[in-house]
């Protein structure tokens, strides 16, 4: 049986012997991240920096969000702006697999310029099992490579340390419960953000489609589950599809965008079943999209298929 007190315990004793010099951590704001930050900076205090990168591919809202997260668990951080590094990096990338291995290879070159300025030897990761399991390890099948596993390059100047490597996501949110971290109740979030939910070129103006489709989405979910009229999901969000079909607007014809809808109910994130959102709110969400959206998007369609055979994220 897992033992949230005595895996804080050790890991915090295990920390502090295995590092002995100054450590950088990429903290997105996820539950898995600022649970590898807190502790870390347990061990070792100030001798942590914990980087959250400004990709330009975030949630509305987003580096905000996680700044006051930041500064509530008192971690040394720092924000960096790389969002144009990274959108340069990603033009006439539409295959997946590409996505996540530039996004994380990326990843390492911002830490490792960061890093060297703190005068760091140790790269901690908020890796957990389902991450390194679906990116394959030369037994399994590569799923999909997840930004922290599929995107390290072979030689790295830092030595990489997993202190949540052999949890799964319920054993993560139990930690930070008994943290004291906000994000402990707040949905999963792909490293590589919203570029796996868009599903064509990753561009500023296809990031901004799916960016306030996300955010409509985790509003309407929100507030019906406040009313009562749902629980609320696992994971939630919107997905830019790379096809168009005919609309009308007004009385004029029109060729518009596509939104999906996923929302998956799951204990670990290693299966999951969708979500049976009433028609009420998913007609309250597809309106909201369209209108707000009215020049890109014509359609939206909810995804109703599990894990296995889907996996939650389209990409």
């Amino acid at each position: 049986m897992f033992g949230t007190e005595n895996f804080i315990d050790k890991s915090i004793e295990t920390l502090s012997s295995n590092i002995p010099g100054k450590a950088i951590i990429a903290c997105s704001g996820g539950v898995d991240s600022m649970v590898a930050a807190a502790l870390t900076s347990k061990a070792i205090g100030s001798r942590l920096l914990a980087v959250y990168v400004d990709t330009g591919l975030m949630r509305k809202g987003e580096t905000e969000e996680v700044r006051g997260m930041l500064e509530e668990i008192g971690i040394n951080f720092r924000i960096v702006d790389a969002s144009e590094e990274f959108f340069d990096s990603l033009k006439g990338i539409t295959d997946p697999e590409q996505k996540r291995k530039t996004i994380g290879g990326l990843f390492i070159k911002v830490f490792e310029r960061e890093a060297k300025e703190f005068g760091s030897k140790y790269l901690v990761q908020g890796t957990i099992a389902p991450d390194w399991i679906e990116s394959g390890d030369g037994v399994r099948d590569t799923i999909k490579s997840h930004h922290n596993v599929g995107g390290l390059p072979k030689e790295m100047g830092m030595t990489v340390v997993e202190p949540l490597r052999d949890l799964y996501k319920d054993e993560v949110r139990d930690i930070a419960r008994t943290l004291g971290i906000r994000s402990s109740e707040r949905q999963p979030f792909p490293g590589p953000a919203l570029a796996v939910r868009c599903l064509a070129e990753v561009t500023p103006e296809n990031i901004e489609v799916v960016r306030e489709a996300c955010f409509i989405v985790e509003d309407e979910l929100k507030k019906a589950a406040e009313e009562g009229k749902t629980e609320i999901p696992w994971q939630y969000f919107a997905v830019l599809l790379p096809t168009r079909s005919v609309g009308v607007q007004g009385d004029r014809r029109a060729y518009g965008r596509t939104i999906a809808i996923r929302a998956v109910s799951s204990a670990d994130g290693m299966t999951a079943t969708y979500s049976r959102i009433p028609m009420e709110i998913l007609g309250k969400i597809s309106a909201r999209i369209t209108n707000t959206m009215k020049d890109q998007v014509n359609r939206v369609v909810y995804d109703i298929t599990d894990k296995p055979p889907a996996t939650i994220e389209w990409e």
